[in-house]
């Protein structure tokens, strides 16, 4: 059996990165961190003790094609503090999203789109 100790990071595939690095580092408010030199474009973030890894790969099988919220598409979730705060923050950045209350998962989500189309999930404990 494999003995798994934790999650180090999920890295998602983006078109542009100078647009993605605003979504995560302005828009989130993620702090990059320093990244190898590869010999392709990306950029590294921390969220809590994980890290999220953009990868510039047009040619990825995993992008979205779709330019809409579909919940039931693959995702990151992302716990925040203040999640009326989060959803303001994302409105004024005229972020597509999605809001779902009442979730069976026991959440309240968020849904949004970065300019790749990738689908992230800003959640909160539901405690009502």
């Amino acid at each position: 059996m494999i003995e798994i100790i934790g999650l180090h990071h999920i890295s998602l595939s983006v078109t542009n990165l100078e647009e993605c690095k605003h979504f995560y580092g302005n828009i989130l408010g993620l702090n990059e961190i320093k990244r190898p030199n590869f010999d392709f474009n990306g950029a590294w973030y921390e969220i809590g003790h994980q890290q999220l890894h953009l990868i510039v790969h047009p040619e990825s099988n995993t992008l979205r094609n779709k330019e809409y919220v579909d919940t039931k598409d693959g995702h990151i979730a992302i716990r925040v503090e203040d999640y009326d705060a989060a959803v303001k923050h994302l409105m004024e950045n005229n972020v597509p999203l999605l809001e779902n209350h009442g979730s069976k998962s026991g959440f309240i989500q968020v849904f949004c789109l970065d300019p790749s189309n990738n689908l992230i999930e800003l959640n909160i404990d539901d405690k009502e």
